[in-house]
């Protein structure tokens, strides 16, 4: 073996390496989990609501009786009056359990109206409850992570609130 060709093995080969565990690294459940969540989050704040439909399940139930389509819905009827938002989820935790994954952390909503802003600080961002977003794996692709419930025992939609 000639020394050029040596060195473009070994090359090859660290490259190799390098991008299976680069692959493994982002394939990791937990890191997936935690992307699809902030894409989530950043369709809703973008008003993306195909997108966001895209993250959710056919079978979402939630505590509040929404399914897949009324959750949109309200979503979209909700974020309406709701202009210049930023949603951040900081300091987050989630816990893989195959084929399954809970996304927990506090969801904070900024709205540059004020007197939106203070029934967003009433109702969500002073909730001393965590939002708990269950994932599920929906087949052996490491990325096909569908969104199948969202609790908050502390969160309540008024009754006047179609």
């Amino acid at each position: 073996m000639t020394i050029i060709f040596r060195r473009g093995f070994i090359a090859g080969i660290c490259l190799l390496v390098s991008v299976g565990v680069y692959l493994v690294w982002l394939y990791r459940p937990e890191h997936q989990v935690r992307l699809h969540t902030e894409n989530f989050l950043r369709g809703i704040d973008g008003r993306n609501w195909e997108l966001v439909a895209s993250f959710i399940a056919d079978d979402y139930h939630d505590q509040w009786n929404n399914d897949r389509i009324r959750l949109v819905e309200r979503m979209r009827e909700g974020f309406r009056w709701v202009h210049h938002t930023r949603i951040t989820a900081p300091n987050a935790a989630v816990q893989v359990d195959m084929p399954r994954a809970m996304w927990i952390g506090k969801i904070i909503l900024y709205s540059s109206d004020d007197g939106v802003m203070e029934v967003l600080d009433e109702r969500i961002n002073k909730l001393p409850s965590l939002f708990e977003l269950e994932w599920r794996r929906f087949s052996g692709k490491p990325w096909d992570w569908k969104l199948a419930r969202v609790t908050n025992r502390r969160f309540e939609i008024p009754a006047d609130v179609p």
